[in-house]
């Protein structure tokens, strides 16, 4: 069985969160989604779990971060190509995200990001195997 992650991600509103990533393209698995919680599918191996608030603190005895002032974590998901980078980052733009930076080409890699509309920052990368000497 291959490894798999769960990432787990405190939200204000999760029907809004649910339409900013379907709008991306992103599914949700109904199995594991309910009025607290969404599980969005990234990959086979890959999970984000949608929390509201009050059921992401049942998890935890530390304070929920808030992701508009803090960053408490970044992730950061790897796309087939540069034109798929900026194609999400433009529909998260248009579904109401930000960009806090600027894209970044460093040849062998290219990245740009976003903020979900709770503040997590989404970076999205495309790694060039040829330009890296692994192609």
């Amino acid at each position: 069985m291959n490894k798999q992650i769960f990432v787990n991600l405190p939200v204000k509103n999760l029907e809004r969160t649910k339409e900013f990533f379907a709008s991306l393209g992103y599914t949700f698995n109904a199995q594991f989604t309910n009025e607290q919680a969404a599980c969005m599918v990234i990959s086979d191996d890959i999970y984000v779990m949608l929390l509201v608030e009050s059921f992401f603190q049942t998890f935890t005895k530390k304070p929920i971060a808030d992701a508009s002032k803090v960053t408490e974590v970044l992730t950061c998901l790897s796309c087939e190509s540069r034109e798929r980078v900026d194609e999400l980052v433009a529909k998260a733009v248009a579904a109401g995200g930000k960009t806090p930076n600027a894209p970044q080409d460093y040849g062998f890699m290219y990245s740009h990001g976003f903020e979900d509309p709770d503040g997590h920052v989404w970076e999205l990368m495309y790694m060039d195997p040829s330009a890296a000497g692994q192609g």
